[in-house]
């Protein structure tokens, strides 16, 4: 079983940077150098399928087995 943990409960804003057909995508938001993984379980108010590359999303900061990601993942 893989848990991934909030950090915290403060919602960040960014931009969907790249998705793929495998159910995983990255979001670049400010102050990170490197985009945040998110996996499709993660996007909350609409379908993994209807987010496009420069959508406003915003997330919360998660830790999951490789590091840092985006979960409750929505779009703005």
């Amino acid at each position: 079983m893989i848990l991934i943990v909030a950090r915290n409960n403060i919602m960040q804003e960014g931009i969907i940077a790249g998705l793929t057909d495998r159910g995983f995508g990255f979001i670049k938001y400010e102050g990170s150098q490197k985009d945040l993984f998110f996996h499709a379980n993660e996007v909350k108010n609409v379908r993994y399928e209807e987010l496009r590359e420069g959508d406003k999303v915003t997330f919360e900061i998660g830790e999951g087995p490789k590091g840092p990601n985006a979960v409750n993942v929505n779009k703005a």
